[in-house]
């Protein structure tokens, strides 16, 4: 029976993106120095392994302590048992970064625009933004409905 990941793809099938680990690559090594083809391949390669490597004792830690989701706790802990203690410091540190830099990307979202509105408000942008909708649907031509008209006032 073939090794199979999470997504049921068997292991010779992982792989990562072959120009984001090239520029990795590229970037990590001095720029007079060039890299074969074939050596660019092979590290990927590794990449993979060492990815598949940690994701299993991570998975093992997981169950040892019957979790049913993989947490960083589980990978840090992999990592030390697989003799990789030395970079627990850096990948914790790396880690953070990471949830400071998704808390900013989740608060500035493309929706947001910095204030918060209030309820009241939300909800007249949301009346004319489907007005909007409204009139653009009927070509521009008729006057969108508003929530509350006034018969007396023709458009």
């Amino acid at each position: 029976m073939e090794p199979m990941d999470i997504v049921g793809k068997s292991k010779e099938d992982a792989s990562l993106p072959k120009a984001t680990m090239t520029k990795i690559i590229k970037e990590m090594l001095p720029p007079d120095v060039r890299v074969a083809r074939d050596a660019q391949d092979l590290l990927i390669e590794c990449c993979v392994e060492f990815i598949n490597l940690i994701s299993s004792e991570s998975n093992e830690v997981c169950n040892r302590e019957d979790k049913r989701t993989i947490a960083p706790e589980h990978v840090l802990k992999a990592l030390q048992a697989l003799g990789f203690g030395e970079y627990i410091e850096e990948v914790y540190a790396a880690y953070e970064q990471h949830k400071i830099e998704t808390m900013d990307s989740l608060k500035g979202g493309k929706w947001s625009n910095g204030a918060e509105m209030t309820e009241e408000e939300a909800v007249a942008e949301q009346q004319r933004m489907f007005a909007e909708a409204r009139a653009r649907m009927n070509g521009g031509g008729v006057a969108p409905k508003q929530p509350d008209p006034d018969p007396s006032v023709e458009s």
